[in-house]
């Protein structure tokens, strides 16, 4: 098995708990922004420590950053940032498995944004994967209740943020697999990690500028929510590393095709600690998008 299929699995699953954690936040104590917030200001410091210690014990040292990292590394930061404020949003709207996949859309949209701005290529039989795993969410697209015309059912504020949060993660994991590759130098994690400590500063950074001038009293609110939205950020750090560990080992488009995974953690932490139910059309759409999981391992 290679290297990043673990990698990838061990994301989704910290990724999984992340959301679980955010959607507390969200319903109880912080607004949207708030518990995006949550996860860069927990992690950030975690992952410089990370990233400085591991520099510094493996003997790589201080690295030699590029001019074409920082356009890529502020593409990716940005992006993420809006994908994320987008998901949160959308636990108002459906069910966490259901919200989960609507952001799958990034999936696709990961194959072309790697091929227009990296240049990397899905084999036929992998993009084959992600088609069917496309179909999944097309069936949990619709929502539950199935009234009303069939125009207001698909195109509505959920399918929005949704689609907006597969096009804005699709742009990321793309942006970071481009800042992680021009650091020549360094072993995979090293790249990675030097990757991630200047993502995650940044976008603390630009959260709390955020915060500061639009939402006053938000940040308060995110340390006296220590206890939570720490977890928030721990999950985040461990997720995050996966993540662009695995990016930097592979194409952005397998990588978040078999992230999908998460959707499977999703639907257990949903029926499990929110009482949610999954509808028999979703549990087709959930198949689907299983199917595709297990295709795209045995072809990638």
């Amino acid at each position: 098995m290679e290297l990043w299929i673990p990698i990838t699995i061990g994301a989704a699953l910290a990724q999984t708990v992340r959301f679980t954690l955010q959607k507390h936040l969200k319903a109880t104590q912080l607004s949207t922004a708030g518990a995006t917030f949550a996860r860069f200001i927990y992690s950030a410091p975690l992952v410089a420590v990370i990233a400085i210690a591991y520099a510094t014990t493996t003997g790589q040292g201080a690295p030699q950053i590029p001019s074409q990292f920082w356009p890529y590394m502020l593409a990716g930061g940005t992006s993420q940032i809006l994908a994320t404020m987008c998901v949160v949003a959308l636990f108002a709207h459906r069910n966490f498995a259901v919200g989960i996949t609507f952001k799958k859309t990034e999936v696709l949209l990961s194959a072309l944004f790697g091929f227009v701005l990296l240049g990397d290529i899905v084999t036929w039989p992998g993009l084959i994967a992600m088609c069917i795993g496309f179909a999944g969410v097309l069936l949990l697209s619709d929502p539950p209740d199935g009234v009303g015309p069939w125009h207001q059912r698909i195109f509505n504020r959920a399918t929005a943020l949704g689609l907006g949060a597969g096009l804005l993660f699709g742009i990321s994991g793309n942006g970071y697999r481009g800042a992680s590759l021009s650091l020549g130098d360094g072993d995979f994690f090293y790249r990675a990690i030097i990757t991630l400590a200047c993502v995650t500063a940044f976008q603390t950074i630009a959260m709390t500028l955020w915060l500061v001038w639009r939402e006053r009293g938000q940040i308060t609110r995110v340390f006296k929510a220590w206890r939570i939205a720490g977890l928030v950020g721990l999950s985040s750090m461990i997720g995050s590393i996966c993540w662009f560990s695995a990016f930097t080992l592979q194409n952005v488009a397998y990588v978040n095709a078999l992230g999908q995974v998460e959707l499977l953690f999703s639907l257990i932490i949903g029926a499990l600690v929110f009482g949610e139910k999954v509808t028999a059309r979703e549990w087709q759409g959930l198949l689907l998008l299983t199917g595709s999981i297990v295709l795209l391992v045995l072809v990638a």
